[in-house]
């Protein structure tokens, strides 16, 4: 099983930032986990072979849930390479596939009328980004500890707050987690990703707990990329932190 990590350096409202997909390879699959961006793609193929991972190879996506930065570049990816299946939790594929409206954009539209005038045009862009996403159809739905077909090696992790649909994925052989946005590196230890926005943060803070127990030397976090070392004293401190609010 080979995990590798793709850094994806963009610019956004005038600051540098990255996300860092993944793509899962057991010789059988090659499966990108999350894809950023509408028009992301270039930069998804290039980084893709910087790890002489050829983007013709992949044969499947993992969306983790329907936030924008993880599958806004879902459609184009899906028009270039039709035959990769895109795979995603049953609560979120529903969002995924343009059948209920995105919960994102019904989180900001309920926020709008109590924010400050100074951030309200920048708030009504952000809603008309989300309400220009592009649905696709998910493939395949799966629960707790499903793995795609032929691809052995993966337990997939019931990670809700953020979303209530999201996933991490677990790679026991290599006691490596993908976290996606279940938690985050900032300032050099783990914390709740964007927790005023985090839809159910005590649901949040029951996955971090969740995660805790497995036995885990490497977690790479979407935002942030790869977390080593002292995981588990990185844990208790977020949790600790939470605890006295």
């Amino acid at each position: 099983m080979d995990v590798d990590v793709l850094e994806i350096p963009f610019i956004f409202n005038g600051k540098e930032e990255a996300v860092y997909p993944v793509v899962l390879r057991n010789g059988h699959e090659t499966i990108l986990v999350d894809c950023g961006y509408a028009g992301f793609l270039p930069k998804i193929e290039a980084a893709a072979r910087r790890h002489g991972i050829f983007p013709e190879a992949f044969s499947g996506i993992i969306i983790t849930h329907h936030d924008i930065d993880h599958m806004g570049g879902l459609y184009e990816l899906k028009a270039t390479y039709p035959s990769l299946k895109v795979y995603a939790s049953e609560i979120e594929a529903k969002y995924i596939s343009g059948k209920k409206k995105s919960l994102r954009l019904q989180q900001a539209e309920d926020l709008y009328p109590s924010l400050p005038e100074e951030h309200k045009q920048g708030a009504l862009y952000f809603q008309e980004m989300l309400k220009a996403l592009k649905p696709v159809e998910v493939d395949q739905t799966f629960a707790e500890g499903f793995a795609p077909a032929s691809f052995r090696g993966i337990s997939i992790i019931n990670t809700p707050g953020h979303m209530p649909g999201h996933i991490s994925i677990y790679v026991p052989a290599l006691k490596t987690l993908v976290a996606a946005d279940a938690l985050v590196v900032e300032g050099g230890e783990l914390e709740i990703a964007n927790p005023h926005f985090t839809l159910d943060l005590p649901q949040a803070l029951a996955s971090v707990k969740k995660l805790q127990q497995l036995e885990v030397e490497k977690i790479i976090c979407y935002h942030g990329g790869v977390f080593e070392g002292d995981i588990h004293g990185s844990l208790n401190k977020l949790l600790a932190r939470y605890s006295e609010v």
